[in-house]
């Protein structure tokens, strides 16, 4: 049995300001204050000395959020590219609120959040299906190399959705929120084919 904690990483401004981050790697999307803070809370309320290692998504919020999590603990720390956010393509960058007043048609009203044919306006943006595909990719991967560890998952918000959609499957992709700031998500998988969405979105406290 494999289990997987999903981490989402603490705030960054860009958060802050309501931007759609994708892949953005930049001041903006690295964690501010608050985000270190919740990063550290999350530490002094989770302790990770049980897991056998963190998987963590290359960006520099998550690469961030890890460190702090692992101070003390020193847990091997690798980095896999299928963790990365959903990558809004040229609406990476914009406001919720900007992008919801010209595209009003491809926004959930009570997310305040991008549908998934969001991609026929945004040039090169990354489909909700091409990230629950390599999550699942991911996943399947994960389980087969570590089918005996609990694993720290560092990764971001629409990604941990990601996970969710790929173990659930519903038939309304908006059916979930995207967890917040250092929440925790725990996956349990059996198997390759067997996993089972324990909890989402909780926060230690």
């Amino acid at each position: 049995m494999t289990e997987l904690y999903l981490i989402r990483h603490g705030q960054t401004s860009a958060n802050a300001m309501g931007l759609k981050q994708g892949v953005i790697n930049t001041d903006i999307t690295h964690l501010n204050e608050v985000g270190q803070q919740q990063a550290q809370k999350l530490a002094d309320n989770f302790d990770i000395s049980f897991a056998d290692r963190i998987i963590c998504s290359p960006l520099e919020r998550t690469a961030h959020t890890a460190k702090i999590l692992n101070a003390g603990h020193d847990l091997p720390i690798t980095y896999d590219q299928r963790l990365l956010e959903i990558s809004y393509g040229q609406w990476d960058g914009k406001k919720n609120t900007e992008l919801r007043e010209k595209y009003p048609d491809v926004f959930n009203t009570y997310w305040n959040d991008v549908l998934p044919d969001y991609v026929k306006y945004a040039s090169k943006g990354e489909k909700f299906e091409t990230v629950v595909d390599r999550v699942d990719g991911f996943l399947k991967e994960t389980v087969e190399k570590y089918p005996d560890e609990k694993i720290i998952v560092v990764t971001h918000g629409f990604t941990v959705k990601a996970f969710a959609l790929d173990v659930l499957r519903p038939s309304d992709l908006m059916s979930l929120p995207e967890p917040r700031n250092t929440s925790v998500t725990k996956l349990i998988a059996l198997s390759t084919d067997e996993t089972y969405l324990e909890y989402y979105n909780q926060i230690f406290s």
